[in-house]
């Protein structure tokens, strides 16, 4: 019977998936004909997006995480609304020895945003992103320092990521 051959019913079953979602109205958040709620692509609504300034290396790294996400790399067009992002950064220490000596520690990396419409000036969306990073320490001073920059980086990166897509999934549904 056909049930038993693996190949035909993963066959059918995704048959029956794509049927499935077909009728219920999904698109792809970031597929190239995804529309926001205004009718605008949005690829273009989220280069509208500008990026404040965010204090900091990390968040400097999260701020052009976002705009080369956001841009592609490319100019930015007119802006319609503006990101304002606070971060606040934490170490937490792990694997504590007898000796109070911490071998490893996680970065934790939080980040509170708001959008801003610029024609009313009113915030229309808000919403935190939260990243952890774990890494080792080392009895080498540059290697802690390395290792704590990579964590950063690791998480700043998620972050950008977490709020991107809350962005898109706000702009592709409300704004």
């Amino acid at each position: 019977m056909w049930w038993r051959s693996p190949a035909l019913a993963l066959v059918v079953i995704a048959a029956a998936a794509v049927l499935g979602l077909s009728g219920c109205g999904f698109q792809p958040l970031y597929g190239s004909g995804t529309t926001a709620a205004n009718g605008a692509r949005l690829s273009e609504v989220m280069a509208s997006v500008d990026v404040t300034p965010i204090p900091g290396r990390v968040g400097q790294k999260v701020r052009n995480e976002l705009i080369f996400s956001n841009t592609g790399g490319g100019e930015a067009a007119k802006s319609r609304y503006k990101l304002n992002i606070a971060i606040r950064e934490r170490v937490i220490d792990q694997l504590v020895q007898i000796t109070g000596d911490a071998r490893g520690q996680v970065y934790q990396l939080e980040a509170s945003y708001k959008l801003i419409n610029l024609s009313t000036g009113k915030t229309i969306h808000e919403g935190v992103a939260i990243s952890r990073a774990a890494y080792s320490r080392y009895q080498e001073i540059f290697a802690n320092v390395r290792a704590r920059y990579d964590a950063e980086n690791r998480a700043a990166r998620t972050v950008s990521e977490s709020i991107k897509t809350q962005l898109a999934a706000y702009l592709a549904t409300s704004a």
